[in-house]
């Protein structure tokens, strides 16, 4: 059993496709999702910052893993603006096996 909640796939994305957390860029969910697995490692670390910053926390673990988001953080970290201080936290207090 999962303790995250993430948002229902219905209210992922508006009328065009683009998810909630892409309000200011022109990106479909599918585009957001193959980005993730196919652009370099600076592109995705800017992708997973924005997500971090603007997503649901929930919402995140659906498309990284906690593994994959402190492999990035480094690289993350620029990103992430005011909620850096969150994602230390989060990332210093949970084990591999929570976001599970």
């Amino acid at each position: 059993m999962s303790v995250l909640d993430p948002t229902a796939p219905e209210h992922l994305v508006d009328e065009r496709g683009r998810p909630y957390f892409l309000w200011d860029v022109e990106m479909s969910l599918d585009r957001f999702r193959t980005l993730l697995q196919t652009a370099d490692r600076l592109q995705r670390a800017y992708l997973v910052g924005k997500l971090m910053r603007q997503a649901k926390p929930d919402d995140v673990f659906s498309f990284v893993s906690l593994g994959e988001l402190r492999d990035l953080f480094q690289d993350t970290r620029p990103h992430l603006g005011r909620t850096r201080p969150f994602w230390e936290w989060l990332l210093a207090a949970w084990s591999d096996d929570r976001a599970a």
